[in-house]
């Protein structure tokens, strides 16, 4: 039985649960850190994570897979249930804050605004970022499980470095 992700790839293509739980195993905390990072609360984070292997089951026979891994579609999907995460958790505060009774909410803050300003990103750039500058994947890598051109990535980067700069100059000229 082969345990590379390729070999378990083509299992849980197959229908294979337990292909799909040794895909778990091996990326879980990898996902989890990806997720805590996108997230303000550790169940958020967990949330996510089981999300996206619930998404890599049902849609198995569409994903696009790099190098014979899921990696970087779990990666990206992982990332898009953190942002419709946060954009609940934002809308449930907004109705709490309009609430007669005050109900008392931590606001947790990224002390830095890196994460801030990550969070402030289109999501195809935000995309972009998590895999090649986060993730460390290659412009190839990141085009192949984005399914658009290399040159659009790079571009995409681009644009976003641009803004990121941008806003973090902005960031430390109000701290000054």
């Amino acid at each position: 039985m082969e345990d590379d992700d390729a070999g378990l790839w083509a299992r849980v293509r197959l229908g294979d649960e337990l292909a799909l739980a040794g895909l778990f195993d091996r990326y879980e905390g990898r996902l989890f850190r990806h997720a805590s990072r996108l997230l303000t609360h550790r169940e958020d984070a967990k949330d996510a994570v089981t999300v996206a292997f619930f998404e890599l089951w049902r849609k198995r026979a569409s994903v696009r897979v790099v190098d014979g891994s899921p990696l970087p579609w779990l990666l990206n999907t992982v990332a898009h249930c953190a942002r419709n995460l946060e954009r609940s958790g934002r809308r449930y505060r907004a109705l709490l804050d309009r609430a007669p009774v005050a109900v008392p909410v931590a606001h947790d803050q990224d002390d830095s605004g890196v994460l801030a300003a990550l969070k402030r990103l289109p999501e195809r750039e935000q995309s972009v970022v998590v895999l090649s500058v986060l993730e460390g994947y290659s412009e190839r890598e990141v085009a192949q499980a984005l399914g658009v051109p290399a040159g659009t990535v790079k571009s995409r980067l681009a644009r976003a470095k641009a803004r990121l700069r941008e806003d973090l100059s902005s960031l430390e000229g109000a701290r000054a």
